[in-house]
C-alpha cells in the first residue's frame, strides 16, 4: 500500500508572527487567505493558526459574510 503524501504543515500562526491582535472583518484580502476555493473556512490543521485566531477568524469570516463582504458559497 502505498504511503500519501502530505502537504507541509505552515510554520507558525500568520497573525501571531505579524503581532495583530485584532483581525477585522472588513480586510477581505486577509480573510480570503484562509478560505477555500468554495468559501468555506479552512481547519487549523491546513491554515496553520493558532486556536485563538482562529476563533476570531471564524467570527471575523461569519460577520463578513452577514454584511455581503465575502459569498456565503462560491463555485
Amino acid at each position: 500500500m502505498a504511503l500519501r503524501k502530505t502537504a507541509p504543515r505552515p510554520t507558525g500562526c500568520h497573525w501571531c508572527i505579524n503581532n495583530k491582535e485584532v483581525i477585522d472583518y472588513k480586510d477581505v484580502p486577509a480573510l480570503r487567505k484562509f478560505l477555500s476555493s468554495y468559501g468555506k473556512i479552512m481547519p487549523r490543521r491546513r491554515s496553520g493558526l493558532c486556536a485563538m485566531h482562529q476563533r476570531k477568524f471564524a467570527t471575523a469570516a461569519k460577520r463578513a459574510r452577514v454584511m455581503a463582504l465575502i459569498p456565503f458559497e462560491s463555485r
